[in-house]
């Protein structure tokens, strides 16, 4: 393997932290709000949920308010950034030669399964994010950072609960 198509080392910790670091400054000085993904999602969502089924919009005061009558609820600062986010770690991927398809999983377990897994894994983070009222970027960053006792708690509890249930899994990973 020649020097030009390996990959590129990962940018130091400590510099990437304070880079993460200015940026959720700068996104709480320019928006007034912090960081976090699930907002954008949630929004690409209703967004589709009002093409289908507009009228459970109409009777949902929570959704009404971003979909409601002419709103359109792209028309909202994060999920520029949510797009920007998919988009930036994929550039940053193709630029660092990390890009390739494949299947990350232990001897003990299947491709089938593991991508089961890893859709039963994701479905249950989308759910708790949203009855959170945030992800674990917008609780741990930005919840975080504004110093927000739930969002420590928040924190707390996820890295618990998935110390936790690591336990069940691990032998997948062997």
């Amino acid at each position: 393997m020649n020097l030009s198509s390996r990959e590129k080392p990962y940018l130091n910790p400590y510099v990437a932290g304070i880079a993460l670091g200015i940026v959720l400054f700068l996104a709480f000085f320019i928006t007034g709000s912090g960081l976090g993904a699930s907002g954008g999602l949630n929004r690409m969502l209703v967004y589709l949920q009002n093409i289908v089924a507009p009228e459970h919009i109409d009777q949902v005061p929570y959704l009404l308010k971003m979909a409601g009558g002419n709103t359109n609820p792209l028309n909202s600062w994060i999920v520029y950034l949510t797009v920007g986010t998919v988009f930036g770690g994929l550039i940053s991927g193709l630029i660092g030669r990390r890009v390739k398809l494949e299947t990350v999983k232990g001897n003990n377990i299947s491709n089938p399964m593991r991508w089961i897994m890893a859709f039963l894994g994701g479905a249950l983070m989308g759910y708790g994010a949203r009855l959170a009222r945030g992800c674990t970027s917008g609780q741990g960053l930005s919840g975080g950072a504004g110093l927000s006792v739930g969002s420590w708690a928040f924190m707390f509890a996820v890295f618990a609960g998935a110390y936790a249930v690591a336990w069940f899994f691990r032998r997948l990973w062997d």
